[in-house]
């Protein structure tokens, strides 16, 4: 496995309210065989069938440990219902910067990876939108089995796939560990969210200053509905 590690204690991406952890009424939480809400630590997670959900995992180089610390300290300063916002905000920017190796900028490293989310499309979950960014990726899917496990099968193989390949095309991947540990899940409220979510997936590079439009970026599902 390619787990890498684990991130410092930031908090999650949202408080337990907004992502509904211990409301009564969130669709899927008690489905057979799945976790409902759960927390591996610190991010909070939602394994269900029927509920879209964005997804975003990066590379283990992408964001400094010093940068993260000094994102706790300056994130337990705020009000506590800013929290969540600001260091979102503030880790988006950072990944945005293009840190670290970028390994997914290589052509053939992000092809692996689109061609994994691909692979199990209408069988372990419907694939809506993808965003392939050069430290990171945005997946929105609607799982019909275990989320944690599919992140875990997208992670593990294009994971030893790069590692194997990291001298041969000159990635720079640092150790021996691809990603970072766990993900960034959140459920989709209603159809105003799935739009605002699938734009910001798409809009991703463009708002990074990678291309001019979201068309114009090759590994994304925005050139699909050009």
């Amino acid at each position: 496995m390619n787990a890498g590690n684990a991130e410092p204690q930031l908090g999650c991406l949202g408080d337990s309210a907004e992502l509904g952890l211990g409301v009564p009424g969130v669709p899927g939480v008690s489905t057979p065989g799945l976790k409902g809400w759960y927390s591996r630590g610190y991010l909070p997670h939602c394994d269900a069938s029927q509920i879209l959900q964005s997804i975003t995992f990066r590379l283990t180089d992408a964001l400094p440990q010093d940068k993260l610390r000094q994102l706790t300290q300056e994130i337990a300063l705020l009000p506590l219902s800013s929290q969540g916002v600001e260091q979102r905000r503030k880790i988006e920017e950072w990944m945005d910067a293009g840190m670290g190796c970028c390994a997914l900028r290589h052509p053939r490293v992000a092809a692996v990876m689109q061609d994994t989310l691909q692979k199990f499309d209408g069988e372990r979950y419907r694939l809506i939108a993808w965003c392939i960014m050069p430290n990171h990726v945005h997946v929105l899917i609607e799982p019909t089995t275990s989320l944690p496990k599919i992140v875990q099968s997208w992670k593990s193989y294009t994971g030893r796939w790069a590692l194997l390949h990291n001298a041969e095309l000159g990635l720079g991947v640092p150790g021996h560990a691809f990603w970072m540990r766990d993900y960034w899940d959140r459920y989709i409220r209603h159809e105003r969210h799935l739009q605002s979510v699938i734009h910001y997936i798409h809009e991703n590079p463009v708002k990074a200053g990678l291309c001019q439009t979201a068309q114009d970026w090759p590994f994304s599902s925005a050139k699909l509905q050009a």
